[in-house]
């Protein structure tokens, strides 16, 4: 079981907690292939950058495996799984979140870390993170 950590964020903070969380494993000595970013609503900048070259063009970046991939949290079950998981709770449809989360954790090989609310991240995993 990854461990679990909560960094307490706004739907808007979330994608930020997340960048933060990001440079933080990157600073600490996590290799940039180790890490998949997954956001429940808005893409991040860099998803919706590669999508304009095409779907295979962007997934083939995820199969190389060499760096940080930002994925929609809708479709982390196509996302292979990664040592450190970081979900960005950042809005998006209702239930977004309960949805993708249990698909997250089943994908974070050592760590999961969720930005978003506290309450509603709780209520999901069932547990106090």
């Amino acid at each position: 079981m990854p461990q679990i950590q909560l960094i307490p964020a706004s739907a808007e903070g979330a994608l930020d907690a997340a960048e933060e969380a990001v440079d933080l494993l990157l600073d600490t000595g996590r290799a940039p292939g180790d890490i998949l970013v997954l956001t429940t609503g808005d893409p991040h900048p860099w998803a919706a950058h590669e999508l304009s070259f095409g779907e295979a063009a962007y997934w083939a970046l995820h199969d190389a495996g060499d760096d940080v991939f930002y994925a929609d949290a809708a479709q982390a079950e196509r996302a292979a799984g990664r040592p450190v998981v970081v979900f960005a709770a950042n809005g998006g449809a209702a239930g977004a979140t309960a949805a993708a989360l249990p698909t997250a954790l089943a994908r974070a090989g050592a760590l999961l870390i969720v930005c978003g609310d506290p309450q509603q991240i709780n209520s999901v995993l069932g547990t106090g993170v």
